[in-house]
């Protein structure tokens, strides 16, 4: 299905495990060392070693900031964020949103709240499908294990920061530095 960059980005990975929700609230995000940050006007976020950040031209153009890891040439795993993806008044309507660009035939694990430095408000979305093969991805049919991160900004502007990966790419204490490193303006 290619109706966004962000669902076909994501249609080519595979599952890993992912559990936790982070847990750094309102307060400073927690960055580790040697890690790279993509920096939106709305959130930043970063990413373990190994990822390398795209430029516009390379990620898609719904795509506010993107990094990828590779794996025998093929993406492992992908972190988008979008902005301003839809009109919505509150986490749980960007949420709904967001939910909306996972791929037909996903498996949606369910919606939780979620603390994220510099909101009060946000919603974790865990879900799973199946890899199309397509677009320099693992092979049709693999396995993929997500998680969306949805909210809305200092300025009420929806986002929604999105983690896809082939299993054994991202362990689950990495995913939870992710989640952690979240800095929403």
């Amino acid at each position: 299905m290619k109706t966004r960059p962000a669902c076909l980005a994501a249609a080519l990975l595979t599952a890993v495990a992912l559990t936790g929700c982070g847990s750094s609230g309102s307060g400073a995000a927690s960055v580790p060392d040697g890690w790279g940050t993509l920096k939106t006007k709305g959130v930043d976020v970063s990413y373990p070693k190994g990822y390398e950040a795209q430029s516009a031209a390379e990620r898609g153009k719904h795509n506010a900031a993107a990094a990828v890891r590779t794996r025998d040439g093929k993406k492992v795993s992908v972190i988008t964020v979008q902005l301003g993806f839809t009109e919505a008044n509150s986490a749980e309507q960007a949420a709904i949103a967001a939910e909306a660009g996972i791929q037909l035939g996903a498996d949606v694990k369910g919606q939780k709240d979620v603390e994220l430095a510099g909101t009060d408000e946000a919603r974790r979305i865990d879900f799973t499908f199946k890899a199309t093969g397509e677009d320099g991805g693992p092979s049709k049919g693999t396995p993929v294990q997500g998680v969306i991160l949805a909210g809305l900004d200092s300025n009420d502007t929806t986002f929604a920061i999105r983690i896809d990966a082939q299993q054994g790419t991202l362990p689950d204490g990495d995913l939870d530095r992710i989640i952690d490193s979240v800095e929403v303006h």
